[in-house]
């Protein structure tokens, strides 16, 4: 839902606009709200023009980096010495994000508009939309989207009575957790397993079939779209100033009210969760939170008054990633919550890298053990140890996530997890799913 209180006159419906209308907003209903505006603007600007505006807005990275767009836009070669790709990143498999499942259903027109624009700025002609294969109905509505703007001239040759040309295709996943990283990504379009490339060289360089590739969230574009249609004062008066813009924040969890709120970066995690989620269920009292999806580390009480944008979070050892906020109550049993994690990580490892391949595996049957009351002195201890020799020792950044929620969680609840040791089972008494 969008947001409904102060904010959204600065808003304007952002980029969520019909969703939740429970209809996909079709080719007329796009453009009578001023939908291939901005790409007709683009067209008039000249690619060069394009980049120096979208630099100047900033629009920092959906997906979870927070990387300049612009920056990375300007990477890619200013030549056709070989085809330049647009990969559009629509497999959204980070557990607790859900906000471009419904821009994918309800709004693809906004995303087609947003990459024609990221593949004229960067001399492409190819843009290929890449979704998690279990979005059925995203994928079906997508590619309706784009036959709908084949036939009106805004895909294919001499788009909108310009010189542009250029493609949309949809690629799908195989429901791999791993094909998320760019260039896992780009892999698994060119048909091979997906395991992230050592790098560099980068994508700018090297990337789909060794060319210059870009690589950007759905909601990015999404926001360069609206930013070529609506101007860069616009953009840059929501948010703050570092951090411009809005977000779409997905909460889930032990709240009153989860789901997708847009809203301008810059709100703290205290009124995501009480002031729009409408608090802790059932009257339970707050636990920790998981700020950016699984892979982020949690926040606890104490820093709940953090405001969400992509550099305050750091100061607790965390990030804003893919805002795919999971709030946990007392109730939950944090060993039980890490085995949860661990078994998702493990299994999702690609294996490609020794340290996570073996490490997130060794983990797992730690915290099982630990978990079933089977766990003897030292194995808290041995958890953090095979911590600190995954992080920073594999290629992509998966080591890293496997074990955030651990390096921050058992230094402020060590006795929680000594508890299981001592009393030879799981402190707490209300039932959660184990595992075989």
């Amino acid at each position: 839902m969008a947001a409904t209180n102060n904010y959204e006159p600065i808003l304007s419906a952002g980029v969520t606009g019909t969703v939740y209308s429970g209809r996909s907003e079709s080719l007329a209903d796009y453009r009578a709200k001023g939908g291939y505006d901005g790409l007709k603007r683009a067209l008039e600007m000249g690619p060069d023009k394009v980049l120096d505006l979208i630099k100047e807005a900033n629009i920092r990275g959906r997906g979870g980096a927070g990387f300049p767009a612009g920056v990375k836009w300007g990477f890619i070669p200013r030549n056709r010495e070989r085809p330049h790709y647009v990969c559009v990143n629509a497999d959204e498999s980070e557990p607790g994000t859900f906000s471009n499942r419904s821009l994918l259903e309800q709004r693809p027109h906004l995303l087609i508009e947003g990459a024609l624009i990221a593949a004229f700025a960067t001399l492409s002609e190819s843009v290929y939309v890449y979704i998690r294969k279990e979005y059925y109905e995203a994928t079906r509505q997508m590619q309706r989207a784009i036959d709908d703007a084949r036939a009106a001239g805004l895909i294919g040759k001499g788009i909108l009575g310009s010189d542009f040309n250029c493609e949309v295709a949809i690629h799908l996943g195989a429901g791999a957790y791993i094909c998320g990283e760019e260039t896992a990504l780009i892999e698994s379009i060119e048909g091979k397993r997906g395991y992230p490339r050592n790098r560099p060289p980068f994508p700018a360089i090297q990337g789909l079939y060794m060319s210059p590739t870009v690589v950007n969230n759905i909601e990015t574009l999404a926001i360069a779209a609206e930013v070529m249609r609506r101007g860069v004062e616009w953009f840059k008066g929501i948010g703050t100033e570092k951090s411009p813009g809005m977000t779409v924040y997905s909460i889930s969890g032990h709240v009153n009210r989860p789901g997708n709120y847009e809203l301008p970066l810059g709100v703290t995690m205290r009124e995501l969760i009480y002031d729009y989620a409408g608090g802790i269920r059932d009257g339970n009292k707050f636990k920790a939170v998981f700020p950016g999806g699984s892979s982020v580390p949690m926040l606890f009480e104490d820093e709940l008054d953090v405001v969400m944008d992509f550099d305050s979070p750091r100061k607790y050892n965390t990030f804003l990633g893919s805002t795919g906020i999971i709030v946990m109550d007392e109730t939950v049993c944090f060993v039980w919550a890490s085995l949860n994690l661990m078994h998702f990580y493990w299994d999702e490892s690609c294996g490609q890298c020794t340290p996570c391949r073996e490490g997130t595996n060794w983990m797992y049957k730690i915290l099982k053990r630990l978990e079933a009351g089977q766990g003897v002195n030292g194995d808290v201890e041995l958890l953090e140890d095979i911590c600190g020799n995954i992080t920073s020792r594999s290629i992509c950044a998966l080591g890293e996530f496997a074990t955030g929620s651990l390096v921050r969680t058992i230094p402020r609840f060590r006795a929680e997890f000594q508890a299981h040791i001592d009393q030879g089972r799981c402190p707490f008494e209300k039932g959660y799913m184990r595992f075989g």
